[in-house]
């Protein structure tokens, strides 16, 4: 059974979708010919710099809700790089930038799907009140 996506989800997963590739280009275009390291071959560091965002595009493309949430831990790398560099690097502040907005972008669009498709496929998480209750119950039965 299929569950239709709403446009308001549809429209979180092209910004989530849309700011990972974007993210992915950019990083690419950075390192292999905007400012490409002078002591690092260029094309190791642009596959180094990509790999982590390559990992959740899989699962990111065939639009699953879990792995747009998890993809957040990954982009939070990018962000600090991003903000480093905004403050300490006068030459790469532009190139830092572009790489901030394009890392907030993936990430509200991650957040925003994952939680709405999420709820559209009904996944839920327990409140936390209710797990305590659970274990509470499961830990005071008595033992035989």
């Amino acid at each position: 059974m299929s569950v239709d996506m709403s446009p308001r989800t549809a429209l979180f997963r092209w910004l989530a979708l849309g700011g990972n590739l974007a993210l992915l280009a950019w990083i690419a275009l950075w390192q292999l010919s905007l400012s490409p390291h002078p002591h690092i071959n260029a094309l190791t560091l642009a596959i180094a710099w990509m790999i982590p965002l390559l990992l959740p595009l899989p699962g990111i493309l065939a639009g699953k809700p879990y792995t747009h949430a998890w993809a957040n831990f990954i982009l939070m790398f990018y962000f600090l790089h991003a903000l480093t560099l905004l403050y300490i690097d006068n030459g790469e502040r532009l190139l830092a930038a572009v790489e901030l907005v394009l890392t907030f972008a993936a990430f509200i669009g991650n957040i925003l799907y994952a939680r709405h498709r999420g709820k559209e496929l009904g996944f839920k998480l327990t409140r936390l009140s209710e797990v305590e209750k659970q274990e509470r119950a499961r830990f005071d039965q008595p033992r035989k």
